[in-house]
């Protein structure tokens, strides 16, 4: 089954990219399949056993795919949020001719994504990550023809590779030092090469999990698919970097943590606020969402990463609802611009009634399934060593969580109903519908999760009170109160995205496309002087160069003339000559066929006097012909 993960969702994808025909039916069996294998190695991690696939690799480093209680619940969440945004996307692609593209290169990003989870060593951990980096490169880029959208794909892509070179650092201190590439034991290395490692690890994650000052493309990527964005932003690309913290959590020495913790903070209130102050719904839902794993690493910092993983659970179905009912309402009114979607909400109740669940269980409102994850993290802020930096930070994030999404409520809300269309809504209705069944209750099997991972979460009595009072008090300012209002003075800096000195932009994108001009321009400029001097020294002087030069030029021309030539009357040989031959033999072999067939009348009486009359040619032949024995 731990194969089957993996290559339910990569055989399919390239299937549909193969055959280009009925590309939903192969996308859904592949999902279905990959869903149904994820939940079965989480019954069989859940009853005790793992179970692991070893593969020839590297020299002395095989390649591992393993199933332990942790990788199969990572597993089983990717599968399940990756089906059923799939069965959203038969709707939602329904008139798009590049459709057997799109779901072609989502079913690779699928089986990249599960490789990466359940990878036991590190070198298919880099492949994974090289992989999921390359095709939400492609997702993101997918409408590649539309003003922007391949300026987003690219930006994407430079942020997260310049962050994952943290990772490959990292990745070989632990190799090196542990002398294995196998990830269980690498985890028992500690010291300064662990501290080293944890930060080099934090920077790969950073630029994945849309971490501050990393996250400005992240609201960039809103330019793919909605079906891309609820994936990318729910269970698989930004989730990288959270799960890949979690599973290295038990080797990060108290420094790491404490790095990891503010960045998170940080993140959780930073982004918060510039979510707060979008004008656009779906940039709203991606600053959200960085400020939403901003709250992982928090709970990571604090040193108890299981609060990580159950936010991560019920992150992924909650956040994948939200850009499901946001692409709803896009469809509806051809943009996710505030203005433009006010009112949309009461158009479609039922969508409306699901964002809304989603809503409130992002805030952290009981019985949904983010009260419980927000609880784990609060509770683990407080007991933190660390707790004066972080409880402020898990407090903060939680209101501004709560004001945001009362936002975007009432935005929905409030305004003209127009006429909306009920086309492919079938699909799109039975996708959002069991997502947001999962978003509100979810949080039920968190204890037994719990319970087979082996984790204990800190006393959550004081958590609770203090996180239901915080949601409930970003809910009512979101609702009664203007961002403007709330911000003061920081909601033009929070508009702009806390840019500093030009943002990421300035301090890195800009001078590295100036850099590689400069070096495009150098060498141009160092190749022209080298064909000068060679000119200059090999022929004397330049006029001598200029010289050779136009001979050259001159017999390049004369060569192309009598190919020319040779092409013209190698023309002319096969139109007046072979052709002429082959065609005349053809009409007379067509001719011939013509007069035969006249033969075959059909006719009794005919068919008759023409037998009598072969009988006598052949009689006459007989007595002419005379006998020898």
């Amino acid at each position: 089954m731990l194969a089957l993960i993996i290559l339910a969702p990569l055989l399919t994808g390239i299937a549909v990219l193969a055959l280009r025909r009925a590309p939903e039916a192969i996308a859904l069996s592949g999902a279905a399949v990959g869903f149904l294998a994820a939940i079965g190695t989480l019954a069989n991690a859940e009853s005790g056993n793992s179970s692991q696939l070893v593969l020839s690799g590297l020299p002395q480093m095989p390649l591992r795919l393993i199933a332990t209680p942790l990788t199969a619940v990572f597993a089983a969440v990717v599968a399940t949020v990756a089906t059923f945004v799939l069965v959203y996307a038969v709707g939602y692609m329904r008139k798009d001719p590049e459709k057997a593209r799109f779901f072609g290169i989502l079913l690779l990003f699928v089986a990249a994504m599960q490789a990466l989870v359940l990878a036991g060593d590190w070198i298919t951990v880099l492949a994974a990550w090289e992989l999921i980096g390359f095709s939400s490169y492609l997702l993101i880029g997918f409408w590649h023809g539309r003003a922007g959208v391949a300026s987003a794909a690219t930006r994407a892509f430079l942020y997260t590779r310049s962050a994952d070179l943290g990772l490959y650092l990292g990745i070989f201190i632990l190799i090196g030092w542990a002398g294995t590439s196998e990830i269980s034991r690498t985890l028992a290395i500690t010291g300064s090469p662990a501290l080293l490692a944890g930060v080099l690890l934090l920077i790969g994650a950073m630029g994945k999990s849309a971490q501050v000052p990393l996250q400005d493309w992240l609201q960039r990527a809103m330019a793919g698919p909605t079906p891309v964005s609820a994936l990318l932003h729910s269970a698989t690309l930004v989730a990288a970097g959270a799960i890949l913290l979690i599973r290295v959590a038990p080797m990060l020495p108290a420094g790491a943590l404490f790095v990891i913790g503010i960045v998170g903070g940080v993140t959780a209130v930073v982004t918060g606020l510039i979510a707060l102050a979008e004008r656009d719904l779906k940039r709203l839902l991606a600053a959200s969402t960085s400020s939403q794993y901003g709250l992982m690493l928090l709970a990571i910092g604090a040193g108890v990463p299981v609060a990580a993983l159950l936010h991560l659970t019920a992150h992924a179905a909650i956040k994948s609802t939200l850009f499901l009912g946001a692409g709803v309402f896009q469809h509806d009114r051809d943009s996710t611009d505030m203005d433009a979607i006010a009112g949309a909400g009461r158009a479609r109740p039922l969508v409306l009634g699901a964002f809304g669940i989603a809503a409130l269980a992002l805030a952290g409102i009981p019985p949904l399934a983010g009260f419980y994850s927000k609880d784990a993290i609060l509770a683990a802020a407080l007991a933190a060593s660390g707790a004066v930096w972080l409880a402020p930070f898990a407090l903060v994030g939680t209101v501004l969580t709560g004001a945001y999404m009362a936002r975007a409520l009432r935005v929905l809300w409030r305004g003209d109903v127009q006429p909306v269309s009920s086309e492919g809504m079938g699909w799109m209705g039975v996708g959002m519908a069991v997502l947001t069944v999962l978003a509100a209750a979810l949080g039920f099997s968190f204890v037994p999760l719990e319970h087979m991972l082996e984790a204990e979460l800190p006393p959550e009595g004081l958590a609770m009170l203090l996180g239901l009072a915080a949601a409930l008090t970003g809910l009512a300012l979101g609702w009664f109160a203007t961002p403007e209002r709330l911000m003061g003075p920081v909601f033009p800096w929070a508009q702009a995205g806390f840019v500093i000195a030009g943002g990421m932009d300035g301090l890195a994108v800009r001078p590295a496309f100036a850099l590689a001009a400069a070096c495009e321009r150098f060498e141009q400029r160092l190749l022209a002087g080298q064909l000068a001097f060679v000119r200059i020294v090999g022929l004397g002087t330049a006029s001598g160069a200029a010289r050779f030069d136009n001979r050259l030029y001159d017999a390049t021309n004369e060569v192309g003339r009598m190919n020319m030539r040779l092409g013209i009357q190698a023309d002319r040989t096969d139109t007046q000559g072979i052709d002429v031959f082959i065609f005349g033999l053809v009409d007379r072999t067509i001719a011939l066929g013509d007069r035969l067939r006249r033969l075959q009348s059909g006719l009794i009486h005919r068919e008759l006097a023409l037998t009598v009359l072969g009988i006598a040619v052949i009689a006459v032949l007989l007595l002419i012909i005379p006998f020898y024995p």
